[in-house]
C-alpha cells in the first residue's frame, strides 16, 4: 500500500470541517493510518515549507498553519495515493477548484484553503517523516 500526508490547516479546524474531510477521503476507499490534532511548532512549519523559504510568502504560511490546531494525518490507498488525494482537494486557489473538491466546496481564499496534502512520493515521504518520525513507512 502507498501512503501519503493530509493536513486539515487552521481554517478547516477553526470552522468544525475534519469530520466531513475525513470522511471523504474514507468514503474513497482510504484508510487513515495514523493521526494528531495539534499546534504546529513554528520550527517544524519552517521545515515543512522549507521549499518556499525564499518566496515572499513564506512567512505567511509560517505564521497560518501555526496560527491554532490543524489535523495531521496519513493516508494509506493503492499506488500514487498522494495523486488521488490532490486531486480530491483541488487546486491550490479556491477560487478556481472544481465544485466536488474539497477545495471547491469549503475554501474561498488563496491563503486558507483548508487542506494540504503532499504533490509527490517523495514529498509524501519526507512529511510523513517529518510530523511522525517514529511511524513505519
Amino acid at each position: 500500500m502507498n501512503k501519503t500526508l493530509v493536513i486539515i490547516k487552521p481554517d478547516g479546524v477553526e470552522r468544525g470541517l475534519v469530520g466531513k474531510i475525513v470522511s471523504r477521503f474514507e468514503d474513497r476507499g482510504l484508510k487513515i493510518r495514523i493521526g494528531k490534532f495539534g499546534t504546529i511548532s513554528k520550527e517544524t512549519a519552517q521545515k515543512h515549507y522549507d521549499e518556499h523559504k525564499d518566496k515572499p510568502f513564506f512567512n505567511e504560511l509560517v505564521n497560518f498553519i501555526t496560527r491554532s490546531a490543524s489535523f495531521v494525518f496519513v493516508v494509506e490507498g493503492p499506488e500514487d495515493t498522494w495523486s488521488i488525494v490532490r486531486k480530491m482537494m483541488g487546486t491550490t486557489n479556491p477560487k478556481d477548484a472544481d465544485c466536488g473538491t474539497i477545495r471547491g466546496d469549503f475554501a474561498t481564499e488563496m491563503t486558507e484553503n483548508i487542506v494540504h496534502g503532499s504533490d509527490s512520493a517523495e514529498s509524501a515521504t519526507r512529511e510523513i517523516s517529518l510530523f511522525f518520525p517514529d511511524f513505519v513507512l
